[in-house]
């Protein structure tokens, strides 16, 4: 621990002893605390290292003066002591432990009601339950019960933090009881502070426990709803935690209330129900005490509740749990598949198979507005359905697929093909983009079943007609595209789209990229980017042909659309149609194909919108748009177009204001480094060498290197560099100097100074061109005076120049990136700032004539 907090930390505990209220701040304190914490992480005693702590704790536990802050602080500060044995055995000889842990000390200094305090007692006791002597104290003391007590609390977080800690005490009980079991002997035990005492106290707090949770089960009145939902959701947690004998002991005492509440149907605890359940039947195996079927049993009844809403939130739950029983794993997706076979028509279940009962019920139900959270339900788990085993699903999937399609034409207002269907349901449904959306992305999810066969056509014109149709809001659009787009990316034939219908998507796309909502334009420009990165697909006649091709007309269609929506008044539009004009460039990029008047155009449309546009999501657009293209190029060569303007775009990508922009403008850096400096094959270890050869082969390499880094100064790769070197962002800053650091172990080893001298990059008249002369400490005051007064009345400042080796070498790389990689607030974030503050913060109390308004606020990090 560092010297100086020891050293004020006595006069902190002085001030939080005697205020007579909270700090301005009580965030301190929580900061303070977990100070504290991280140095018994370390293996230090507190009380060695701090012993004023005592000291405080036993005046704060008898004066009681403090507000609830600090004594909340107090009471956790208490258990952190006490949770290793020589705390706690401290703790006990000055007698503060029973003070500070009675509750009926609290309540008659009047400080129980505040709800602070009792989340510090109940944190500190969970703190302090960390060996059996703790235990023993929490016994004898006779805590349990106004633990208990505190799961009721009218503070919801009081009642959580008193739930946690609960649990917490059955796991402190399991784990010291099973010390002398598994052929422990009793020395043994005795020898790990376990004695019949401590299995007495184990046993009499789970015996307690269990009881409890058994009683609070079921609710008996309204108001003791919350209460059990929160009980169960202990429970589920203790199931997923504990062993046996515990687990045992825990179902053994709540599986006839758990019971009770399945054939109750109380629907505000199906969910947590289900959970208990679920958690209960991962955890048994089949030769454990419980019988595995029993909670099969209990999990079947609730799938059979009479509530349909309720049914169906349970097989939801156990659909996202992945249980592995088919049976329930199949009963589940026959009561989600019920209300899409109700409202659509489509026969997706058997009667024979489908309880009538629960039938009649769902039908009556779906003629309410409830429907529409019933249906979406029921869509949003079909990636469960789809990834069920064949056997385990009552249809095959693509009758599911014809449901939801159905569900889709009833949206539009077409029940021409359901007129089997619940008739109720249509107004509820018709033009509800809710339903909408989840029948989308149930269609996206069924695209990846193998099991799927369905013509494409049909598919096809039905989204065409949800993209053409006015009334389509954006969200319903974007789905629309994304289904496409994944049917497209699982489909091996397109020839059974018409020509019609290719014209009625290409229509459709070309008046959503004019539509007036710019989601919709963003939506339209987003498809046609990823249609270009769609693969191939093969002709009847075996010619593979591009997906985009087959269905819009390629490059020819999609390149005019894009480069009209580099105009759009929306940053989001013009960010979203350079992306996709990259992923619609990629394939001529990659083959090298010859630069196009088109071409030529775009590159100088981007650099205006890099140099001009005020958004920074266009500008961070353009800069990974040259980065891709970059990537695609197999040479410098094939991309001549490009490394014409790379220097432009690393100046003007270097000295934007966006920092993500400059972040992204150094990984185009980086890849030219790369390009530039590939790393070394190791040589052959066999290889016969002479002394000619290797002389020979090092000033082959040496005039390589100078070749190369001539190249990359000439691009403005290292201006970009220094320029990032010294930004006042950490993260481009530290980004820069790892690329710096590269480069010096690349051009300047150790051994060699030859290329010192020899490439030189010019360093502009700029502000942090003037920064890197400063930090390389080569010009004078003088200089510096002269160039900073000719800059601030905006003259001209010559540009000098600088070796790039020279330069490598004196700007202190890596004493800066250590720098770099520390915190950006790493000196205000120290323990010593925060006890310095708590100090400050307190002296305006210790002056009654400071005037309001003028307290010191804490400025803790």
């Amino acid at each position: 621990m560092d010297s100086e907090c020891v050293s004020i930390l006595p006069r902190v505990c002085e001030v939080l002893a005697a205020s007579g209220s909270s700090l301005p701040d009580d965030t301190s304190l929580e900061k303070l605390l977990d100070w504290l914490t991280t140095i018994t992480q370390t293996g230090v005693s507190l009380l060695e290292a701090c012993p004023c702590l005592l000291d405080f704790l036993s005046n704060v536990a008898l004066n009681a003066t403090p507000g609830p802050g600090i004594l909340s602080f107090t009471l956790k500060l208490a258990g952190l002591i006490g949770a290793s044995e020589d705390g706690f055995k401290a703790l006990e000889e000055c007698s503060v432990l029973e003070l500070v842990f009675s509750p009926h000390h609290w309540q008659e200094s009047g400080l129980w009601e505040d709800p602070s305090l009792r989340i510090g007692w109940i944190q500190g006791l969970k703190a302090i339950l960390q060996h059996s002597k703790a235990l023993g104290f929490f016994v004898q003391a006779d805590l349990l019960e106004p633990l208990l007590q505190l799961q009721t609390d009218s503070s919801l977080f009081v009642a959580s933090a008193a739930n946690q800690t609960l649990a917490h005490v059955l796991l402190l009980s399991q784990s010291l009881s099973s010390v002398g079991r598994d052929g422990t002997n009793k020395r043994d035990a005795e020898h790990n502070g376990v004695g019949v005492e401590t299995n007495q106290n184990c046993s009499g707090v789970v015996s307690k426990v269990s009881e409890y949770l058994n009683k609070s089960l079921v609710p008996r009145e309204t108001s003791q709803l919350p209460h059990s939902r929160q009980i169960l959701k202990l429970l589920t947690q203790l199931l997923v935690q504990v062993r046996p004998p515990l687990r045992d002991t825990l179902l053994l005492t709540v599986l006839d209330s758990l019971e009770e509440l399945a054939t109750k149907s109380c629907s505000q605890l199906t969910l947590p129900l289900v959970d208990v359940l679920l958690a209960a039947n991962s955890s048994l195996g089949d030769s454990d005490r419980i019988p595995k079927q029993r909670i099969g049993q209990l999990l079947s009844l609730v799938l059979d509740m009479k509530k349909p809403a309720d049914v169906i939130q349970a097989a939801a739950a156990l659909m996202r749990s992945r249980q592995t029983d088919p049976d329930h794993s199949a009963h589940a997706a026959r009561v989600l598949l019920l209300p899409l076979d109700i409202v659509t028509g489509v026969s997706l279940l058997d009667k024979n198979c489908t309880a009538e009962e629960l039938r009649i019920l769902m039908t009556e139900q779906l003629k309410s507005k409830t429907c529409i959270s019933m249906i979406c339900m029921c869509l949003t788990n079909m990636p469960q359905i789809t990834v069920m085993a064949p056997d385990c699903l009552p249809c095959p999937q693509s009758l599911v697929v014809r449901a939801v399609l159905s569900l889709l034409r009833l949206c539009r207002g077409d029940c021409s093909s359901s007129s089997a269907g619940c008739v109720a349901v249509f107004r509820f449904v018709t033009g509800s983009s809710k339903v909408q959306r989840c029948a989308m992305e149930a269609l996206s999810a069924l695209s990846k079943s193998p099991e799927v066969k369905i013509g494409l056509a049909e598919l096809f014109k039905l989204l065409t007609e949800y993209l053409n149709c006015p009334s389509s809001e954006p969200s319903v659009l974007q789905k629309s595209y994304k289904v496409l787009i994944n049917w497209i990316g699982v489909c091996t034939d397109l020839s059974c789209i018409s020509d019609q219908l290719r014209e009625d998507l290409t229509q459709a796309v070309r008046k959503r990229a004019c539509d007036t909502r710019w989601e919709a334009r963003d939506s339209t420009v987003e498809f046609l980017g990823h249609l270009a990165e769609a693969r191939s697909c093969r002709t009847p006649g075996g010619e593979e042909r591009e997906p985009s091709n087959a269905l819009l007309g390629g490059r020819a269609f999609a390149v005019p659309l894009l480069k009209e929506a580099l105009q759009d008044p929306e940053s989001y539009v013009r960010a979203s149609s350079i992306a996709a004009l990259a992923q619609t460039l990629t394939p001529s990029w990659q083959q090298g194909a010859a630069v196009t008047q088109e071409q030529v155009e775009i590159v100088a449309r981007l650099q205006e919108i890099l140099s001009q546009d005020s958004e920074g999501f266009a500008r961070r657009a353009v800069v990974k748009y040259f980065i891709a293209w970059f990537s695609s190029c197999s040479s410098p060569t094939s991309c001549s177009l490009l490394m014409q303007h790379v220097p432009a775009i690393l100046s003007r990508g270097a000295a934007d204001l966006d920092w993500e922009v400059k972040l992204h403008t150094l990984e185009l850096a980086e890849l030219l480094l790369d390009q530039a400096f590939p790393d070394p094959a190791p040589p052959h270890p066999y290889a016969a060498t002479s002394e000619g050869l290797i002389r020979g082969h090092a000033e082959d390499e040496e005039s390589g290197l100078l070749g190369s880094l001539t190249g990359v100064v000439d691009r403005g790769v290292v201006s970009a560099l220094f320029c990032g070197l010294v930004d006042c962002d950490r993260p481009v800053a530290l980004k820069a100097c790892q690329l710096l650091l590269k480069l010096r172990a690349a051009v300047c080893p150790p051994t060699a100074s030859a290329a010192d001298t020899r490439v030189s990059c010019k360093l502009p008249g700029r502000s942090w061109a003037q920064e890197i002369t400063k930090i390389q400490g080569t010009n004078t005051d003088s200089q510096r005076g002269s160039a900073v007064g000719s800059e601030a009345r905006g003259e001209a400042v010559e540009e000098s120049s600088v070796g790039v080796c020279e330069a490598l070498r004196s700007l202190n790389l890596d004493e800066k990136l250590s720098i770099l990689t520390q915190s950006s607030d790493h000196v205000y974030n120290s323990p010593l700032s925060l006890l310095q503050d708590i100090l400050t913060a307190s002296t305006p109390n210790s002056h009654p004539t400071c005037e309001p308004g003028q307290e010191v606020i804490v400025d803790c990090y």
